[in-house]
């Protein structure tokens, strides 16, 4: 046994559940991605499952399904505690108990009132039941896979990943407003990767002035037909300006205007375009209100693609967690920046980054890293892949 209680085998079992959940990734919303494996009691996996989609079965469900008669007096090793209510699916830590299962392996608690409790349910019932320690590595990978719907759940907000294509100095367009193409085919076809992964692509008014983007999802890896639903596109538009004919505006996904209170809004609403009005803060938009809001629409999971200024607000509000940067191997030494007005006027002032991933994408580098709070900015951190 490990100092957790859990066998060696049960740890393996776990790191493939978190496989298993991530496969959930752009389907599940506004659901949490969860993986569950059986094994029986000689420690083989029996079962395998993970949730698909919203409204189908639950990873436990599925991992049962999966092992049939085995399940009885077998262990079921899950990424997020099993639920203990009636949804659109029954309850899982039922399905459970009726299954035979004898022990149960919880890597993340459910911090929802609704869900939450499945492993004292399971306990009354006669379920040995482990719940990992919060500064477990297993439970912090586990956290990770379903960091976008924990985020939600715990603080009533989307993650928000700020993606950014730019030149190795750090231009998005050159001196002459030229931008495309920056990146590589590789890389733009990520991103509609990057997009089927989340509920919202978020741009400044600017951007579809500028480039009028279409935003929605053309292809991505693992193919078009497999997305649940095309993300919402979100354009923040302070005093909603936004031409009618902005291809974003289009009927192939859904889109949001974020506008000023008080703005002049009926022009958009009379021609049937959903809009967001926020408060007005001393610096502009109120974005905490922005995001608070899009948490309010069920919005887990936010992408942030267009316009410096929009992002180095959302960075100087703290209301980046996540930073994708696909970096070109060229040199313009002019032209617009990717991040303006953060508010950092000195180096000890600097958002400090934890790379998680660096990898090639094309002619590309692909730099994946976690926006590190000012709290901990100072502390030594690891990253559990």
């Amino acid at each position: 046994m490990s100092p957790s209680g859990m066998t060696p085998t049960e740890r393996t079992a776990l790191r493939e559940a978190v496989d298993l959940a991530r496969r959930g990734t752009g389907t599940t919303s506004p659901n949490p991605v969860v993986g569950c494996v059986v094994l029986d009691a000689s420690g083989a996996v029996v079962g395998r499952g993970w949730h698909e989609r919203a409204g189908g079965p639950h990873a436990e469900v599925a991992a049962l399904a999966d092992a049939g008669d085995a399940a009885r007096g077998a262990t079921a090793v899950v990424t997020l505690e099993p639920c203990r209510h009636t949804g659109r699916t029954g309850p899982c830590v039922d399905a459970l108990r009726e299954a035979g299962i004898t022990r149960v392996v919880v890597a993340v608690p459910d911090p929802t009132a609704q869900a939450g409790g499945g492993a004292d349910v399971l306990r009354a019932a006669g379920v040995d039941v482990e719940v990992l320690a919060a500064d477990d590595p297993d439970r912090g990978a586990a956290e990770r896979a379903n960091r976008a719907w924990l985020t939600w759940a715990r603080r009533g907000r989307p993650v928000v990943t700020w993606k950014v294509g730019q030149t190795l100095d750090g231009r998005t367009a050159a001196a002459d407003g030229t931008s495309r193409w920056i990146t590589s085919a590789e890389s733009r076809h990520e991103v509609h990767a990057l997009r089927a992964a989340v509920d919202a692509v978020l741009v400044g008014g600017g951007t579809p002035a500028a480039d009028d983007p279409h935003l929605a999802i053309r292809d991505a890896t693992g193919g078009i037909d497999r997305i649940a639903a095309q993300p919402l596109r979100v354009v923040v538009d302070t005093r909603a300006e936004i031409p009618l004919t902005a291809r974003v505006l289009d009927d192939a996904a859904p889109t949001l205007v974020v506008a000023a209170r008080g703005s002049r809004t009926a022009r958009l609403t009379d021609a049937g375009i959903d809009v967001l009005e926020v408060p007005v803060a001393a610096d502009g938009l109120d974005l905490d209100a922005l995001v608070t809001g899009l948490g309010e629409r069920g919005v887990r999971h936010v992408l942030l693609e267009g316009g410096a200024t929009l992002a180095g607000s959302m960075v100087a509000r703290g209301l980046v967690d996540e930073v994708v940067a696909y970096v070109a191997p060229t040199l313009l030494g002019a032209g617009p920046a990717s991040l303006v007005e953060t508010g950092v006027g000195t180096l000890g002032d600097a958002v400090q980054l934890a790379v998680t991933d660096v990898s090639r994408c094309g002619p590309d580098v692909r730099i994946t890293a976690d926006v590190v709070a000012p709290e901990t900015a100072d502390q030594p951190s690891t990253t559990q892949e």
